[in-house]
């Protein structure tokens, strides 16, 4: 079967998502490494007072500390599986998703950088490395990181998209 040239560039526009799938899950590694070198596991350092933090948590809950035990060696396990299987399912679909619906593309490889970065920490330590830290006087967002951002900007993205308008395909 020899490919055609609106295949190929389908595929290399397709490769420039990946491009931002990739640079997610190395800012995420990046900025986490940074943490863990300078941030003593529970310090905290001010940035905006009264608004935002850099504060170093684990965390071995679902996103934004849902879920999370101090005792969580099982939950750990199934988050990663549970972690695995929405990995695939995301995969499956970007591959599915035509070249021309950019935006859903866009979201989706924002998406798969996130659960790929989170992913990492659970397989390596069993928890994820939370830091970005945003209050208003004691009432605090739970601590989160590059990762879940871009999970949330690629979710919100998708929801966009969903309310577009679809040409109809001939049949």
């Amino acid at each position: 079967m020899t490919e055609t040239p609106a295949s190929t560039s389908a595929r290399g526009s397709k490769l420039a998502f990946l491009l931002i799938t990739a640079a997610i899950v190395g800012l995420d590694r990046w900025t986490k490494g940074l943490i863990e070198r300078s941030f003593d596991l529970g310090e905290s350092r001010t940035v905006i007072s009264g608004f935002f933090d850099l504060t170093h948590v684990r965390n071995t809950g679902a996103a934004f500390g849902l879920f999370a035990r101090p005792e969580a060696g099982e939950t750990s396990w199934l988050l990663t599986g549970l972690g695995l299987v929405a990995l695939g399912a995301i995969g499956t679909y970007f591959v599915l998703t035509p070249a021309r619906a950019r935006l859903l593309l866009a979201s989706l490889a924002l998406i798969l950088g996130g659960a790929i970065g989170n992913l990492i920490d659970r397989l390596v330590s069993g928890a994820v490395t939370d830091f970005l830290d945003f209050y208003v006087g004691s009432h605090h967002w739970p601590s989160f990181n590059v990762a879940d951002s871009a999970i949330t900007v690629g979710i919100a993205l998708m929801v966009i998209d969903s309310f577009r308008s679809r040409e109809p395909t001939g049949g």
